[in-house]
């Protein structure tokens, strides 16, 4: 359960620490006091998506933690062993910085990613909003909590892992088809571009193998002539450059007899003329080499004609020519093993077919047996919520096929007074109907649900009077097996907490602030009365309180469940 919740510097909340109990928590306050941003600092902590925006003014980044007491839940403890976070005595602390431009998170102290804190955050807490009854008149939202009722999530998941093999072979099938009908149309020109490329033994590169050796053929005179007459500028005569180097050592020589220092330029002298010598017996060697061949030349040609007339024909270069026989081959293929393939794939995909209509089946069953398990559950709680004559359905109606999200779809049908016919739930139930229809299934499945921390947030709206006090009843029942925190604008809600907390509105440093604090005792029967729409300090509108109150207390007494109180904490 969650123990403590720490926010500094988000929105208009300086600095506070929110102390929770077992059971069933309450947060009220006047409109506008800050209550949301309680729910919006869980949410940032549970991994939500962060904006700077949510920085208190002049601050320079916002931070939420949670502690969590987890002793006795061994299987969230393994869970999020899992993860990598260890839980020493149970305990877990998750923290959460936004500044300017990043957001970082902590699990006990190690650094995590916003998906591990998202992903721990959903067993821990669920969150509960004003906008989620809205969303029950969507289809599928109420498959959803359905199959969450069904306990179908794995069977739905493997439904539509089920559908999408199916989809993906039937693609891979027509493709095929279209693949194999192209190529029987085109099967003529096909075996040409095999014919022909296979005969022309094309390499990738060889026609510039082939130009380099005919340019040489056809300048023999040119490059033979050429060695020739460098060799001779080398080592021809007296004034060729070796001779002349000669000359020059015999100098350096005599020089280095009187400067000894001088050796290393003879040295280098020497290492010039070793160096064009061997230039001077490489080009004589060359010219010698080079010798005409007018059949070689001939070959060349025709071989140059042959890559060039074959490579303009398929695709400009030998690469492309090479690709368009590779890719004629495999599209030749496709016909010459058609039936095997189409066999095999034919069989794949009748196999993923039965797999679907088989998991689909198995789907439908749980769906059929919870629908009316359901529905009975939900007429159960409707009179506790101002809806006597409520009546509840399941409507599950075969498609025409079965989708990704299984064959038949979902639909929650209501009357809500007698003699009417069921319809629709987006055709006939008003706003506060709506909410309480949706608590109803909240605390349904709730007593299914493993998350130890259930957040509602003006779930009330629309609601009140005595409706009001019999969906405090129910949230203070949901609370024997669940910590539940309810934020709440109605007294008959807040009168059953067993831990009543409240939000105020204030100023320091000409900052508007916003403190919260656990109300006991006399400054409960206050913040109650306020609630009741009379004079806070009002002897009448405090009896009427009391009155409230008193109910409630005998109810937690008798089932043990009043929480220990703590000492009223403001924001530092």
């Amino acid at each position: 359960m969650l123990v403590e919740l720490r926010v500094r510097d988000l929105a208009i909340i300086e600095s506070l620490s929110l102390p929770f109990a077992r059971g069933f928590n309450v947060l009220s306050g006047e409109t506008g006091a800050g209550k949301s941003i309680i729910v919006g600092a869980l949410s940032l902590l549970t991994g939500e998506r962060a904006s700077a925006e949510v920085i208190r003014t002049g601050a320079e980044r916002a931070v939420v933690e949670g502690v969590f007491d987890l002793s006795g839940r061994a299987d969230l403890q393994a869970l999020l062993d899992a993860r990598g976070i260890e839980c020493p005595e149970g305990l877990l602390v998750l923290k959460r910085e936004v500044a300017a431009g990043r957001t970082r998170a902590w699990a006990n102290g190690s650094p995590v990613t916003a998906g591990i804190l998202a992903s721990v955050g959903r067993v821990l807490v669920t969150i509960h909003g004003q906008h989620e009854s809205q969303e029950l008149l969507d289809a599928e939202a109420q498959r959803r909590i359905l199959d969450a009722f069904a306990e179908a999530r794995t069977a739905a998941m493997a439904v539509r892992d089920a559908y999408e093999t199916v989809g993906r072979l039937g693609q891979a099938r027509e493709h095929r088809a279209r693949a194999r009908a192209a190529a029987s149309a085109r099967a003529e020109w096909l075996r040409h571009v095999v014919d022909e490329v296979s005969a022309a033994e094309l390499r990738d590169g060889e026609l510039a193998e082939v130009d380099e050796e005919h340019r040489r053929l056809q300048h023999v005179a040119e490059l033979r002539g050429g060695a020739a007459q460098a060799a001779a500028l080398l080592d021809g005569d007296d004034d060729a450059v070796l001779a002349r180097l000669a000359v020059m050592d015999r100098h350096l020589a005599a020089l280095e007899r009187m400067d000894p220092g001088l050796a290393r330029v003879r040295e280098m002298g020497e290492a010039a003329w070793y160096q064009l010598q061997e230039l001077a017996r490489e080009l004589d060697a060359y010219a010698e080499s080079v010798a005409d061949d007018p059949e070689r030349l001939a070959t060349l040609d025709a071989r140059r004609a042959q890559i060039l007339r074959v490579s303009r024909k398929f695709g400009g270069t030998e690469a492309a020519a090479l690709d368009q026989l590779a890719e004629a081959r495999r599209e030749l293929a496709l016909l010459d093993d058609s039936d095997g393939e189409d066999a095999r794939s034919e069989a794949e995909f009748a196999t993923a077919r039965a797999r679907l209509a088989e998991q689909a089946a198995h789907l439908t069953a749980l769906r059929g047996s919870a629908a009316t398990r359901l529905a009975n559950a939900v007429e159960t709680l409707l009179p506790s919520l101002g809806l006597p004559d409520g009546r509840f359905q399941v409507a599950l109606r075969a498609l025409d096929a079965i989708g990704p999200d299984g064959a038949e779809s979902v639909t929650f049908m209501v009357s809500l007074n007698v003699g009417h016919a069921a319809r629709p739930l987006d055709r006939i139930a008003s706003g506060g109907e709506l909410s309480r229809i949706m608590l109803a299934l909240q605390t349904i499945l709730a007593r299914r649900d493993g998350v130890p921390t259930l957040i509602f947030d003006e779930v009330d709206a629309g609601i009140g009077g005595s409706v009001g006090l019999q969906v405090g009843a129910m949230m203070h029942a949901v609370a024997q097996h669940h910590q539940v925190f309810a934020i709440t604008h109605l007294a008959q809600i807040a009168a059953r907490a067993d831990h009543h907390l409240v939000v105020a509105k204030g100023a320091r440093a000409g900052v508007t602030t916003a403190d919260v604090g656990v109300v006991d005792a006399d400054a409960r029967v206050r913040e109650v009365a306020r609630m009741l729409g009379g004079d806070a300090e009002s002897p009448v509108s405090q009896a009427h309180a009391r009155e409230l109150l008193a109910p409630a207390r005998v109810a937690a007494r008798d089932a043990d469940l009043s929480a220990p109180r703590t000492a009223r904490t403001r924001s530092r």
